[in-house]
């Protein structure tokens, strides 16, 4: 979405959340990867296959697009475990080539939604915590 409202420049974005985000469509394709929780290589690919319903990938999916400049701030939050993973460190990389600052928030050994299912544990209170600190400084950039 971010990238659409970028190419409309009909709003100007102040930040780009994306906590593990599923941001290319070819993750998990070839379905003989490592086992994940929470959300596996057949999960990805069918949720694309929902998600495209037709429309062109290389128009829709993040991780296709090849000129990632001019895209507001991001922060891209990622456990090792999570299939999205790979994916998300490539995508923070291509975005800081094209001058994009990027935050990225990796937490070893966690999986994919682990903030969602131990919420109280101190790491997932640290992953929402740089969220929102990131999101609130952001803001407060964009309107000062």
């Amino acid at each position: 979405m971010a990238q659409r409202a970028h190419d409309r420049d009909e709003v100007k974005l102040a930040f780009e959340m994306l906590v593990y985000p599923m941001l290319d469509d070819r993750t998990g394709a070839n379905r003989h990867g490592p086992k994940h929780i929470m959300w596996t290589e057949t999960d990805n690919q069918l949720a694309w296959q929902w998600y495209l319903n037709g429309a062109d990938a290389k128009e829709a999916a993040p991780a296709r697009r090849e000129d990632l400049s001019g895209l507001p701030p991001a922060w891209i939050g990622v456990g090792t475990l999570d299939l999205f993973y790979q994916e998300c460190l490539e995508y923070g990389r291509r975005l800081r080539e094209a001058g994009v600052p990027v935050h990225e928030e990796i937490v070893p050994g966690a999986f994919h939604a682990f903030d969602l299912i131990a919420d109280k544990a101190p790491i997932s209170v640290k992953f929402f915590a740089s969220q929102r600190d990131h999101l609130w400084a952001a803001l407060a950039a964009s309107t000062g």
